[in-house]
C-alpha cells in the first residue's frame, strides 16, 4: 500500500511508518493528472465519438423507447453549442430551468462544449429562489422551458428555440486549462443562503476514480438510473459516467412509477441499477422476489442507505448494493464496490486514487478509530472552485491542506469508514440537502408563528422528514402551513409536519438545539 510520503520525514522511517498506520489517512494510489488542454463535454464523448453508431442513450416509456445513438447525441449537442454561443460568449454563466427531459443534459453539455458555464437547477425551485440566484449570478442568458417556474427576463432563449439549435452547424470544442470554470451548481448553505459551488472542467477527469471505486462500470454496460434528467445525481451517475466510458445509459421516462421500474429493468436488460434509497425501497414494496437476470448490482448515494432495505433488495434480486458517499463540492469520493465491499456497518473505503483523511477541527488527522470530521485534500481534482461571492464561507471549509465536508466519521485500520452523521444541523430530504435556516426563514413571516426551528425527524422506519417547531399564541392548521410555504420554498425544502410546542429549547449561548427537538420526537415514537 502506497504510504504518504509526507509522513515520512517526521522521524525515522520505522517510527514514521508506524505513526502514519495509526492514524486516519487514506492515500492509496496515484490519479493521473488531468492533460491539458481539456474540455469536459469533449472527455464525455469522447469514446462514443468513436463508436457513432452505438446506443448512448435509451429513454424507457411503458410502450415505446426514444434511443439517441453517439453520433445523433453528439450532433445534437455540438449543434446546441453553436447555436448558445449566439446568446453569450465563452466564460459567461447559462442559467438551466429546464425540465425532466434530454433538453436537459445535451443543453448542459452543449455549454459546456462551447465554453460557456452552465448553472443547472432544480425544477422544483420557486419563483423567489430563481430570483434570487440570478440577483447572486451574472447570468447571460437563461434556458427557458416554460413549464418551469422562473421569473420573466429578457435573457430567457425559449425552449423551441433551444431545441432548434441541434440542426446548426457543429462548434469545436473549447480547449483550455483543466483547472478553468466549468460549471455551477447551488447547494444549502450552513448559513441559510444557498451557495453556488464553482467547479473546473477536471471535475469529470476526477469522476475516473469512480468507475471502478464505486460502479464496476464497463463499456458493454447498460446503466439504469431512475433519477431525472435534471438532477445532479443522474447527470453525473446516469448519463456522463457510462458516456465516458461509450456504455449505454437508461432512463426511465417522467412520470415513471417506482413499481413499473423491475419490469423495465428486466425488459431492457439493464447491467446497473443506480437510485436514491427511497426508490429501493417503493420498489421492493409488496414483493419478495424481482427477477432481473442481467443486473449485476445496484448503486445507491444521496443519503444513508438503511440495512434492511440492502438486505432485502439482496434476498429479492440476488444482486448486492453498493453505496457511496459524497457532497456537491466533490461529488462521490468514499464508496463500497464490487471487487471492495464494505464492511458490516461502513460505507466502504476511500477510492483509489483519493487522498481522504478524518481530522479534528483544526485539520489534524486523527487516530484509527477515532470519531473526526471527514476531509479531503485540496490536491483532489474534484474538488470544488471556491463557493462564488462567498470566500470567508470558502475559507471556513478549509484547514490547512484539508476541505473539511462538515460530516462525521471514523475510519477502522483497514480504512473502511462508518458514517456517523452531520456535524452540524443540515437536513437530508431525499438526497438533497437542506439548510434548516433557509426554511426557518422562509416561515417565520408568518404572522401566526413567533418562532421556528426546522430539523428531519423519524416518522417510520428507514423514513425520515423535515419538520418545523413553532412557537406562536395557538396551534395553526397545518394545510394553511403547507399552503404559506409553497410558493416559498421548492418541494424537497418544504416541511412534512407542522408541530407546535410551548418553548424551544436553546443552549447557554441562546442557539436553537435542533437536534435535542429530532432525538426527543424519535425518541418519543
Amino acid at each position: 500500500m502506497f504510504l504518504y510520503a509526507a509522513v515520512l520525514h517526521l522521524a525515522t522511517a520505522t517510527r514514521a511508518v508506524y505513526r502514519f498506520a495509526m492514524l486516519s489517512v487514506f492515500a492509496q494510489g496515484v490519479h493521473p493528472r488531468c492533460p491539458a488542454p481539456f474540455n469536459m463535454a469533449d472527455h464525455v464523448l469522447r469514446a462514443g465519438l468513436a463508436r457513432p453508431d452505438h446506443l448512448a442513450l435509451s429513454i424507457l416509456h411503458h410502450d415505446h423507447i426514444d434511443d439517441w445513438s453517439y453520433a445523433a447525441l453528439t450532433t445534437a449537442i455540438r449543434g446546441t453549442a453553436t447555436g448558445l454561443l449566439q446568446h453569450a460568449q465563452a466564460g459567461q454563466m447559462v442559467l438551466m430551468r429546464l425540465g425532466n427531459t434530454v433538453d436537459f443534459p445535451i443543453a448542459y453539455l452543449g455549454a459546456i462544449w462551447a465554453g460557456l458555464v452552465p448553472v443547472p437547477t432544480s425544477a422544483a425551485l420557486t419563483r423567489p429562489e430563481v430570483a434570487a440566484i440570478l440577483a447572486d449570478l451574472p447570468v447571460a442568458a437563461i434556458l427557458r422551458d416554460p413549464a418551469v417556474d422562473c421569473p420573466d427576463d429578457g435573457r430567457c432563449i425559449p425552449l423551441d428555440v433551444l431545441q432548434a439549435m441541434r440542426n446548426l452547424p457543429p462548434a469545436a470544442a473549447a480547449t483550455g486549462d483543466p483547472d478553468r470554470l466549468a460549471y455551477v451548481i447551488y447547494t444549502s448553505g450552513t448559513s441559510g443562503k444557498p451557495r453556488a459551488v464553482a467547479h473546473a472542467h477536471r471535475a469529470i477527469w476526477a469522476r475516473g476514480m469512480m468507475h471502478q471505486g464505486w460502479y464496476g462500470l464497463r463499456a458493454d454496460d447498460r446503466l439504469c438510473h431512475a433519477g431525472a434528467f435534471n438532477w445532479t445525481y443522474t447527470l453525473g451517475t446516469g448519463l456522463m459516467d457510462p458516456w465516458t466510458l461509450g456504455a449505454t445509459a437508461l432512463i426511465p421516462a417522467p412520470g415513471t412509477a417506482a413499481s413499473a421500474l423491475p419490469e423495465l429493468l428486466a425488459r431492457h436488460r439493464a447491467t446497473i441499477f443506480a437510485a436514491a434509497p427511497g426508490v429501493y425501497r417503493q420498489m421492493l414494496k409488496g414483493r419478495d422476489t424481482l427477477p432481473l437476470p442481467a443486473l449485476r448490482h445496484g448503486l445507491s448515494a444521496g443519503e444513508k442507505l438503511p440495512d434492511r432495505i440492502r438486505d432485502a433488495w439482496t434476498a429479492a434480486t440476488g444482486t448486492q448494493v453498493f453505496e457511496a458517499y459524497g457532497m456537491s463540492e466533490c461529488s462521490t469520493f468514499i464508496s463500497a464496490s464490487p471487487t471492495n465491499p464494505a464492511a458490516s456497518g461502513a460505507s466502504g473505503q476511500p477510492q483509489p486514487g483519493r487522498h481522504i483523511a478524518i481530522v479534528d477541527d483544526t485539520g489534524t488527522p486523527q487516530p484509527i478509530g477515532q470519531p473526526g470530521i471527514i476531509a479531503v485534500h485540496r490536491s483532489d481534482p474534484g474538488l470544488m472552485l471556491e463557493y462564488i461571492g462567498a470566500p470567508d464561507e470558502t475559507a471556513q471549509k478549509f484547514a490547512g491542506e484539508w476541505f473539511l465536508t462538515g460530516d462525521e466519521a471514523q475510519m477502522d485500520a483497514d480504512y473502511q469508514i462508518t458514517y456517523l452523521g452531520r456535524a452540524d444541523d443540515m437536513m437530508n430530504a431525499g438526497g438533497y440537502r437542506v439548510s434548516p435556516i433557509e426554511v426557518e426563514q422562509a416561515l417565520l413571516s408568518h404572522e401566526g408563528i413567533t418562532a421556528v426551528a426546522a430539523t428531519d425527524v423519524l416518522v417510520k422506519a428507514d423514513t425520515r422528514v423535515i419538520a418545523a417547531f413553532y412557537t406562536g399564541p395557538a396551534p395553526l392548521d397545518q394545510g394553511a402551513l403547507k399552503a404559506y410555504a409553497e410558493p416559498r420554498l421548492a418541494q424537497y425544502k418544504r416541511p412534512r409536519l407542522y408541530v407546535h410546542v410551548d418553548a424551544l429549547p436553546t443552549g447557554a449561548n441562546n442557539k436553537i438545539l435542533r437536534r435535542q427537538l429530532r432525538d426527543s420526537f424519535d425518541t418519543g415514537r
